[in-house]
């Protein structure tokens, strides 16, 4: 009797399951029916190495292979534009103020900087997910003045379209990183300085190959590792991303395969995002989790070069509270750094800030002593737009202070995702663009008020903060021991 109650329970479960799995398939199917459709830019998918390529390729192998893959989106694409598509906000038609190739450089590919004289080290440039390695030019630059071979990569599914993130996996953009380390080491030897330098989603894959390089031997070991809003963890949505494209197996429902079809204006960076890039960066991101717990367990995080970490309080890309519990709490005493940059506490938005994010900065970091260093960018007081540098020392209880000279902009709430390895001046993103150089749009300096429904894309991907007030102290911290110098010293925090 008991058994038979509950074989109809477990019926009766089975049956709500499958009717909510098809209703949530039902309301996916229609909302990736709405919306615009898809384009030749969200269908022509150009061929990339594959991974046993990459582990066997040059870089003069790999940049032929990238040129190839640029002609045959001119030519599947740009050649084959509707005249409704052949339109001055579309990087894709070659009479376009956005039009990549007309640049004097085309910051979608690679390249190399190389400094006057021989180099003293290398460094590699890992670019974010849905990004070009244009992200990465003023660290880049910086490290070329300082005598480095900078050596910044296009990651697979990278810089084309964006239909090259429907057919890639994370193992891929890995292989790609040991290309690119393996040409650093060609450029300077064996035996020089080598950086990696990582933002977002080339953060994690920084990390995650100095990880690997502590288990192989055969892979070169970074000196020092440079992380700018690192993907060490993201939302739990990204977990069941692959499911919502389900749908997509069907032709008639492709859209399915598409977490956002947008207009594509930008012309470093893709604005669609298809479930599979999502997808990928979930993988990537477990898999560095876990391969940090293992080695931290058996005690061989102390063989990891140091680390010293920018990143915003505030980001809705990553999760800056997984940088903590599932990085920093982890790493021994190596000369590791935080680096966080607050909210503006003097920002006249106060009423309208989530009241979470008040208090997030204390509630995500663990009391110290702390075996790393933490600095806080942060107001000199509540009412007060100046900005100070709160330190604690690894291994100390107190704080000390520092006046960086700089202010945080009135009419700015707090930095973001996206913005921290971007000056000001930058000419795509900048506040304040330099005009000595156009990539055709100002991206970071549009002050967009007006009609709802009159731009085509939403508000929210021209008001996110696009640049850095403080890129020049974050430029100056990176510098430190490119110029063979320790941090600034602090004096003692006044009560």
């Amino acid at each position: 009797m008991i058994s038979g109650f509950i074989g109809k329970t477990l019926k009766r479960g089975a049956i709500v399951v499958v009717i909510s799995a098809l209703s949530l398939l039902g309301l996916r199917i229609y909302d990736t029916q709405r919306g615009a459709p898809l384009e030749p830019w969200h269908t022509f998918t150009p061929h990339e190495l594959s991974i046993e390529e990459l582990d066997r390729s040059s870089w003069a192998q790999f940049l032929k292979a990238e040129d190839a893959a640029f002609a045959s989106v001119r030519k599947e694409v740009t050649q084959k534009l509707t005249p409704d598509e052949r339109i001055p906000v579309n990087r894709y038609f070659d009479g376009s103020a956005i039009y990549p190739p007309n640049f004097s450089q085309d910051w979608n590919r690679s390249y190399l900087l190389e400094p006057e004289g021989k180099p003293v080290g290398a460094a590699v440039f890992l670019h974010g997910l849905t990004d070009s390695p244009y992200s990465l030019r003023h660290v880049a630059r910086q490290y070329r003045d300082r005598g480095f071979v900078s050596v910044a990569i296009r990651l697979p599914g990278h810089g084309t379209v964006p239909a090259g993130l429907t057919d890639i996996e994370w193992e891929d953009w890995l292989a790609a990183t040991r290309l690119a380390v393996r040409e650093a080491r060609r450029q300077v030897g064996p035996s020089a300085p080598l950086h990696l330098v990582g933002f977002s989603n080339g953060g994690a894959l920084a990390l995650m190959y100095a990880l690997e390089a502590i288990e192989n031997e055969k892979l070169s070991r970074p000196d020092r590792i440079v992380l700018i809003s690192p993907m060490i963890g993201i939302t739990a949505f990204a977990r069941f991303a692959g499911l919502a494209a389900l749908p997509a197996i069907l032709p008639s429902f492709a859209k399915a395969a598409w977490l956002s079809v947008l207009p594509e204006f930008n012309p470093f960076k893709y604005n669609s995002f298809p479930v599979n890039g999502a997808r990928q960066s979930h993988l990537l991101t477990n898999a560095l989790q876990q391969k940090i717990l293992r080695l931290a367990r058996e005690n061989r995080l102390k063989d990891l070069a140091p680390l010293i970490t920018f990143q915003s309080v505030m980001d809705f890309t990553v999760s800056t509270r997984a940088i903590v519990s599932s990085l920093y709490a982890h790493l021994p005493a190596n000369g590791s750094e935080l680096v966080l940059f607050d909210l503006n506490r003097n920002t006249k938005f106060g009423p309208l800030l989530n009241s979470a994010s008040d208090t997030l900065l204390s509630r995500m970091l663990p009391a110290p002593p702390r075996p790393f260093r933490v600095s806080i960018i942060t107001n000199a007081s509540a009412d007060s737009s100046d900005v100070v540098e709160r330190v604690t020392e690894a291994g100390a209880s107190t704080e000390t202070v520092r006046d960086l000279g700089l202010q945080y902009p009135f009419d700015v709430y707090s930095l973001s995702h996206v913005a921290l390895p971007f000056p000001t001046s930058d000419s795509l993103y900048g506040l304040h663009p330099d005009p000595k150089e156009s990539f055709g749009i100002n991206l970071g300096a549009v002050a967009a008020r007006g009609e709802r429904g009159t731009l085509i894309v939403n508000l929210d991907s021209l008001l996110r903060m696009a640049s850095n007030p403080f890129f020049s102290y974050l430029i100056e911290r990176i510098d430190e021991p490119l110029r063979g110098t320790s941090p600034v010293p602090v004096q003692p925090a006044t009560k």
